[in-house]
């Protein structure tokens, strides 16, 4: 994957944090993904791709991140299902701007989220994929675009 389609996803997760006022994420390298077993933390969301590139891209991050998120925003429930809406609502976030800059060949799926470990997240086998490591204030977060 080349540099700038690796650019527009943290382009688009910086968009999602000033989007809710939170303030600045920080990204650190990216890097290759060297085994086929998927990094996770504790709420992950995932996004389907199709068309012209295939694969997945996803969002994993800490639920402590999360809870302190909704509280940035100014919503007091932290319950399991708002901590999933959210961390979907970022993924959601990051594959549509994505979307916007690769064009209409470049079809998304609604987010699935999972907690926690996932019993499988499948990452094609013909692709390299790329980790972006993140960081919002103390909380590390990760993206991963795993396309053919």
């Amino acid at each position: 994957m080349e540099k700038e389609s690796i650019e527009v996803f943290i382009d688009s997760l910086a968009h999602f944090y000033r989007q809710v006022g939170v303030g600045e994420v920080q990204v650190g390298v990216p890097y290759l993904l060297d085994s086929r077993t998927p990094m996770v933390s504790d709420f992950t969301g995932i996004i389907g791709v199709s068309g012209k590139r295939r694969g997945c891209v996803y969002f994993s991050c800490p639920k402590a991140m999360l809870s302190y998120i909704l509280t940035s925003m100014g919503e007091r429930d932290n319950s399991s299902e708002h901590l999933c809406d959210l961390v979907g609502e970022i993924a959601n976030t990051i594959a549509g701007n994505a979307r916007k800059e690769f064009g209409a060949d470049f079809m998304i799926s609604v987010p699935v989220v999972i907690q926690g470990e996932p019993e499988r997240i499948h990452l094609p086998d013909n692709t390299r994929c790329v980790v972006i490591p993140t960081k919002w204030k103390s909380y590390q977060s990760i993206i991963v675009v795993a396309l053919e």
